[in-house]
């Protein structure tokens, strides 16, 4: 029923779906800030650039954290199989808090657009 400790939970394949879904995730908002940044450009200037600069920043820093948490998912589930030691609830914190700036500072750029007219 139970397996003995120490046995591979599962070599490569939960865990390996798991780290190419953070990597597609990670990729669409690298998308995101760039094509963010090249919108913006015309009405924010060099703003723009800052804020597709630091979304590629946030990105960067969220694809070191996922890194980190396919790795220690490995480990957890070799060394006890089970996930108790793999922790990640901030990385997710992090990526929602991240869309939710975006889509709070999308609704401000639309907000002030239409006010201008």
């Amino acid at each position: 029923m139970n397996e003995p400790r120490g046995v591979v939970f599962d070599p490569g394949r939960q865990p390996e779906r798991t780290a190419l879904s953070w990597r597609r995730t990670l990729m669409a908002l690298v998308v995101v800030a760039v094509v963010g940044e090249r919108l913006l450009s015309p009405a924010l200037g060099g703003g723009a650039l800052l804020l597709g600069a630091g979304g590629l920043g946030a990105v960067m820093v969220l694809a070191v954290a996922s890194a980190r948490r396919a790795r220690a998912i490995g480990v957890s589930l070799s060394a006890r199989g089970d996930l108790s030691g793999a922790g990640g609830a901030g990385l997710f914190a992090a990526v929602t808090a991240l869309s939710a700036a975006a889509g709070v500072l999308a609704l401000v750029l639309l907000g002030v657009r239409v006010l201008q007219g």
